[in-house]
């Protein structure tokens, strides 16, 4: 498998002598394994003068990040949605499929950490917070009724326990290292685990939606809502046990404990040994 790449492309709260925003490409490699070490992942910054914001710019950057890295990745994601149109036009020029995207973890410590150390060093910085536009996001759709779970329930593995996950026998699954949360081996990581007989199809299906991470919504009633993509829901329960409320409630805070980490698995039955899938989320603030 190639890898993937994270990237956003973006206006930073620096001003050119023009006192006109400067632009950024910053491209990282996703981390999708447990056990990545993500000082050896490609990185690539580059800074674009307004009067050239526009695809064919972006387009000549990613060819040299490609260059750089010595072969092109399999797939980019970018999470922010208002620059959609040109990602997709200069990813697509080179014959790289773009998906718009939450699980852009790496790309977002990296924006923070140069927020923080780079962007103050710059000639024409301008202090405070850099806005992005924020849009509506759609309301959660069911699930495909052929993809529903007979069975669903929260577990929880320390962070010890999920360091074997690569010897886990595991169909469709991504992970991350836990060193970028900042996780002691104690800490327990909260998940939800779904058993269907169809367990195949239903991971296969949600390989495919660029999971983001698992929210209890409490809006309309307690529902477990399942993030994808830069913008998709979807309604994995309706809760109304009161048993089930508190392990929800109990789920969210656990989640907040470990920094937003959690998971999603997917089993053909309680007694299974494999995984049909296997997901390591985090929830956290996009820049």
């Amino acid at each position: 498998m190639g890898s993937i790449w994270e990237l956003d492309f973006y206006s930073r709260p620096i001003l050119d002598e023009n006192q006109k925003k400067v632009w950024e490409v910053v491209i990282c490699e996703s981390p999708l394994d447990i056990r990545t070490q993500t000082d050896s992942l490609f990185r690539y910054a580059q800074y674009c003068p307004s009067t050239q914001v526009n695809s064919g710019w972006l387009r000549t950057a990613l060819q040299e990040a490609i260059d750089k890295a010595g072969e092109a990745p399999i797939k980019v994601r970018f999470f922010r949605r208002q620059m959609n149109n040109m990602i997709t036009k200069a990813c697509q020029d080179l014959g790289i499929p773009a998906q718009p995207s939450r699980r852009t973890l790496l790309l977002n410590q990296w924006l923070q950490q140069r927020m923080e150390e780079v962007y103050p060093q710059e000639p024409g910085y301008q202090g405070g917070t850099n806005p992005s536009v924020r849009l509506d996001s759609p309301l959660p759709q069911r699930l495909p009724d052929a993809l529903e779970g007979q069975q669903w329930g929260f577990v929880s593995l320390s962070a010890a326990e999920l360091a074997e996950m690569p010897e886990w026998d595991i169909g469709f699954g991504e992970a991350f290292p836990l060193e970028m949360a900042q996780l002691s081996p104690e800490t327990r990581i909260p998940g939800v685990l779904i058993f269907s007989p169809r367990a195949l199809p239903l991971a296969g299906w949600m390989s495919g939606l660029e999971l983001a991470f698992l929210r209890v919504d409490d809006s309309a009633g307690t529902r477990l809502i399942l993030e994808t993509g830069a913008t998709e829901s979807w309604i994995l329960a309706n809760i109304k046990n009161p048993k089930i409320l508190a392990e929800t409630q109990g789920f969210a805070e656990a989640k907040q404990t470990a920094n937003g980490v959690h998971f999603i698995g997917i089993q053909s039955s309680p007694q299974a040994e494999s995984f049909a899938g296997f997901w390591l989320l985090q929830e956290m603030n996009l820049p």
